[in-house]
């Protein structure tokens, strides 16, 4: 299911070595949320937690770390030499299962315990779809039905990547959907999240941070700051390279009262993952323009749940007003006949050097999206001004 280190997703190394350099001893803690409510097989988290512990055993080989260095190169040689005595430490994980609901948690120090996430989730739904005896379609008609997605968005002229690990429903048909992708649209196709298909097909990793980022900076520096704070301190470990914000942390009309000249300036764009696609555009090329930034001059990124249709209503939308690109996902690597799982892994408390746990919490610009403690939660309304 993942046998190499790098079956991961970029963001996941780029926060590492962040997180090594600024937050060295901050604990966090993560759970799972079934989202979709969906019933495991019994025997699931046994299955799951094999899984688990043989993730131990993987490390990054010489080559991988040569990609790495020549692909990654915002990334010190300090990390890299770091990263090569990396391993996974299973006794981070605990799961459990009751019946059909299953549990997990994922606790440590934040800078080992960052890159559980997106594996586990890929393992999870892996083995989901194996324990139910989900039936694919035929490789001939994936390779089909991504051809005809490719072939669409070459047509429209746009840039896209795959972000579709989290969901995916196998390595095999990610890596089928991959390799399809880089044949079909060779110059649409810019590139994946995942660290190994770019190594394997010599793509380019793409990413940035993901919410837990300024979650994290909610928890230790108060929900005003959060955003801010989170992007000083990108800056400071990265001057200007990976210049894509994430920006519905704790809504996007907070992010942009954050977002000021120097930090509009210094970010080559942001990133919408929740909310109205549209609205998000007007709003965020009329931020740029309060600001006296040529939108052109900037880009969006759009990674919330799309499809060819989606794509083209944002395409159709945002044409000569701002440079925009896609980060697409489950559409393009659990496209077989069977239902995605809903799922995902949130870090919900955090434990800055010296202080106790402290709740976290994500405002989505979908409400349905919100995660954490409702007290923490209502708190950060009430301290960000929001409905």
């Amino acid at each position: 299911m993942i046998h190499s280190i790098l079956d991961n997703d970029l963001y996941k190394f780029t926060m590492q070595n962040a997180i090594i350099n600024l937050f060295p001893r901050a604990k966090v803690k993560y759970e799972f949320i079934n989202r979709g409510k969906t019933k495991f097989p019994n025997g699931f988290a046994e299955e799951l937690q094999e899984a688990v512990n043989n993730l131990s055993k993987i490390e990054l080989s010489v080559p991988e770390k040569e990609f790495l260095q020549k692909t990654c190169y915002y990334l010190p040689p300090t990390y890299f030499d770091f990263l090569t005595g990396y391993k996974f430490n299973p006794k981070e994980v605990k799961i459990s299962q009751y019946q059909g609901d299953l549990d997990i948690e994922i606790e440590g120090f934040w800078y080992r315990t960052v890159m559980w996430e997106v594996p586990l989730m890929a393992l999870i739904s892996e083995l989901y779809f194996k324990m139910t005896g989900a039936e694919p379609f035929e490789e001939e008609k994936i390779i089909e039905i991504t051809s005809e997605k490719a072939e669409i968005f070459k047509n429209m002229e746009i840039s896209f990547a795959d972000f579709g690990t989290r969901r995916r429903f196998s390595h095999i048909n990610h890596d089928l959907v991959v390799k399809t992708l880089k044949e079909t649209a060779p110059n649409s196709f810019v590139g994946s999240s995942n660290v190994y298909f770019a190594y394997k097909y010599n793509l380019i990793p793409i990413g940035t941070h993901a919410h837990e980022w300024f979650m994290f900076h909610g928890a230790k520096y108060g929900f005003k700051m959060a955003n801010k704070l989170a992007l000083e301190n990108w800056v400071k470990i990265y001057r200007g390279d990976l210049g894509i914000a994430l920006s519905d942390t704790f809504t996007t009309e907070a992010f942009f009262r954050a977002f000021d000249t120097k930090l509009a300036k210094l970010f080559d764009g942001v990133r919408q993952d929740s909310g109205d696609p549209i609205e998000f555009a007007e709003k965020t090329i009329a931020h740029y323009k309060s600001l006296r930034i040529d939108p052109l001059s900037k880009s969006i990124v759009f990674s919330d749940a799309l499809n060819p249709e989606k794509v083209e209503e944002i395409t159709n939308h945002c044409k000569g007003k701002i440079k925009f690109s896609f980060g697409i996902g489950t559409n393009l690597t659990n496209d077989v006949g069977v239902k995605p799982l809903n799922i995902v892994i949130k870090i919900t408390e955090a434990e800055p050097e010296g202080w106790e746990w402290i709740p976290t919490i994500k405002l989505s610009d979908s409400k349905g999206k919100h995660t954490g403690d409702e007290e923490t939660i209502t708190i950060a309304k009430k301290t960000l001004d929001l409905d």
